[in-house]
């Protein structure tokens, strides 16, 4: 079965490996990674993102939002610009993404700068509803912060929890709201016991596969640029994980993916 990397910095791994688009889609390919999600995290990113994924609409597609670690920069008419976009439905268009809560870096958490977190997530969880788009999530340090506003702002097509690194019970919560779990490098370390435990016990079909490239390396790949292609040592931890075979974990999940984000 192929792949579908769910949530990637695709553009910023091509910089880093100074490869074009065809380079590394064929790298990615070569590792039966067919359909790869590209997330950006500010406006300046609209258009280049635009630009890079029609290089290769087959297997390129993306996500418009602005990121909560760049909350300093976002300005008011960001947003703007975003429902603009959005309002025009770009056809590679395929997720709100990448937005979501930030708890792990002091000054983002000071008062003025935690309520224009809240109030920028807020307001990309309407436009993904209006727009009835799939949201991409980032929650770090937040799930139970996130998971108040996922509650009260219910979307018509729901999203992923990406990069998940927590409980059990913390990813239950975001599933039992229809929400997909992000599985990651984060699993292929046998440190992360507790992640580890969740994605064990989770339903198969709120579980969708995700590198984080060029961040997030699996286990064994530390200090390197990660790619789609790691998916498969995803994978394969997934697998060591699970009861289902191989087989039945890589055609759920790609039916999971390719259902999600509709390409």
């Amino acid at each position: 079965m192929p792949f579908f990397d769910t949530h990637t910095h695709f553009d910023y791994l091509l910089v880093q490996l100074k490869q074009s688009v065809a380079q590394g889609v064929a790298v990615a390919q070569s590792g039966k990674v067919e359909k790869i999600l590209i997330a950006a995290v500010a406006a300046e990113q609209f258009d280049s993102l635009t630009a890079l994924c029609a290089q290769a609409p087959a297997q390129l597609c993306y996500g418009l939002g602005l990121h909560p670690l760049y909350i300093r920069q976002h300005q008011e008419q960001d947003l703007q610009q975003l429902k603009v976009r959005l309002s025009k439905k770009p056809h590679l268009c395929k997720a709100v993404a990448e937005i979501g809560l930030e708890r792990a870096v002091a000054e983002l958490i000071t008062a003025e700068m935690w309520q224009k977190q809240c109030h920028f997530l807020e307001s990309q969880l309407y436009l993904a509803r209006d727009f009835n788009l799939p949201v991409s999530l980032h929650s770090r340090r937040s799930h139970d912060q996130l998971y108040t506003f996922l509650k009260r702002i219910s979307l018509g097509k729901k999203g992923v929890v990406h990069g998940f690194a927590g409980s059990y019970q913390q990813a239950k919560r975001f599933v039992d709201l229809g929400y997909f779990i992000g599985v990651g490098g984060t699993i292929t370390y046998e440190r992360a016991n507790k992640t580890r435990q969740a994605i064990r016990q989770l339903p198969l079909d709120c579980l969708v596969l995700e590198t984080d490239s060029p961040d997030m390396p699996p286990f064994g790949f530390q200090g390197q640029p990660n790619q789609p292609i790691r998916i498969n040592q995803i994978l394969h931890s997934l697998t060591e994980l699970r009861q289902e075979s191989a087989l039945q974990i890589e055609q759920t999940i790609w039916q999971n993916s390719r259902a999600l984000f509709d390409f």
